[in-house]
């Protein structure tokens, strides 16, 4: 089945299993920014509609209605995707709208869900970041179709740890979050700098490597 039969398929089941407003939300807010993401990104990744939802409908910290983009609700996981366009969002926004948002997305998160925002500019212009992204959000809550090694584990952790630090990290710091020895942690920060995925910051004339520093495309490792 291609995409455009997935897609009339997939608002059709939604709309006839709803009522009243959810369903005349459904069919007057699932517009050309929704409908561009299900085609440029979401399609392309996943291939199905699978526990993905539409207009889902979720109450704010007022017990008002609200209703996000999609909702993705595989088992115990919720997510929200918002496809945001800058004059709606940004240009257009008053600063009691810009409160409301966000408090209800830190409300959500409190309610358990995880709301995750794409830029219309990306999702037209740029599928393939927002393609990235997605992936790694989703792959978070699956159970990887392949094998996967425990060095590979630990050097996306590696990654991770640097993210977090924002800064060059140091055998020390990988020795310390692993707790595991210095000989170790260096081998696995040798291993990611011949992998390209980090590179050695060295003291003086190039004769001491002291800190390892995230290289520019280091995204792309951990969608690996």
């Amino acid at each position: 089945m291609g995409y455009e039969e997935a897609h009339r398929s997939f608002i059709q089941e939604h709309i006839d299993n709803r009522s009243g407003e959810r369903r005349g939300k459904l069919e007057r807010g699932h517009g050309h920014a929704e409908s561009l993401f299900l085609r440029n990104v979401w399609w392309p990744l996943r291939g199905d509609f699978q526990h993905l939802h539409p207009e889902y409908e979720v109450l704010d910290w007022r017990g008002r209605s609200y209703f996000a983009d999609f909702a993705w609700l595989p088992g115990r996981v919720k997510l929200i995707f918002e496809i945001k366009g800058f004059a709606s969002h940004v240009r257009d926004m008053d600063r009691q709208k810009y409160c409301n948002e966000l408090n209800r997305e830190a409300f959500l998160h409190a309610m358990g869900f995880h709301v995750i925002s794409f830029a219309y500019d990306d999702v037209e212009k740029n599928p393939g970041l927002c393609m990235t992204m997605l992936r790694m959000v989703t792959s978070r809550y699956q159970s990887g179709q392949s094998p996967i090694t425990r060095a590979l584990l630990a050097e996306k952790e590696i990654i991770r740890l640097a993210i977090q630090r924002a800064e060059p990290i140091r055998p020390k710091d990988v020795e310390r979050h692993f707790e595991i020895d210095q000989k170790t942690a260096v081998n696995l920060l040798q291993k990611l700098c011949a992998k390209g995925w980090l590179l050695p910051y060295y003291r003086g004339n190039r004769e001491r490597i002291v800190r390892y520093e995230l290289a520019h495309d280091f995204i792309r490792y951990l969608d690996d």
